[in-house]
């Protein structure tokens, strides 16, 4: 399971990353926030996928970006839904993480969970 996540977690890293990077790089002035957000998920993404591979090295450094994943992808989505007018370029996070599938949404949940369940088999 710790490699599967990790995967996703590499994967999402480089496609969050890459896409801000080209928006900013070439429409920067029609959604800063938008894109300087979907920059910010991809460096938590960066940051997880880090975590999650140095295992129990690496467990706090994963436990804090799922976390702040969780609430970014959970405010996001409710902001860009009640104020659509406020992102008119869709984020990562957009309505949830509608435009990648709700992987977005779905992936902080199994994160914690595996890292709060491989906490507990291993200390207790």
């Amino acid at each position: 399971m710790g490699r599967v996540l990790t995967f996703v977690y590499g994967v999402f890293a480089l496609s969050a990353t890459a896409r801000a990077c080209v928006q900013i790089a070439t429409k920067f002035d029609q959604a800063p926030v938008a894109y300087l957000l979907s920059l910010l998920a991809g460096l938590i993404y960066i940051a997880a996928s880090v975590g999650l591979a140095l295992g129990p090295r690496g467990r706090n450094l994963a436990l804090v970006c799922c976390s702040i994943e969780l609430v970014g992808v959970i405010a996001v989505g409710i902001i860009s839904l009640a104020v659509p007018e406020a992102f008119p370029d869709a984020t990562v996070w957009s309505e949830f993480g509608q435009g990648y599938g709700y992987v977005p949404l779905v992936l902080p949940f199994l994160g914690l969970t595996y890292l709060l369940r491989r906490r507990r088999s291993t200390f207790g």
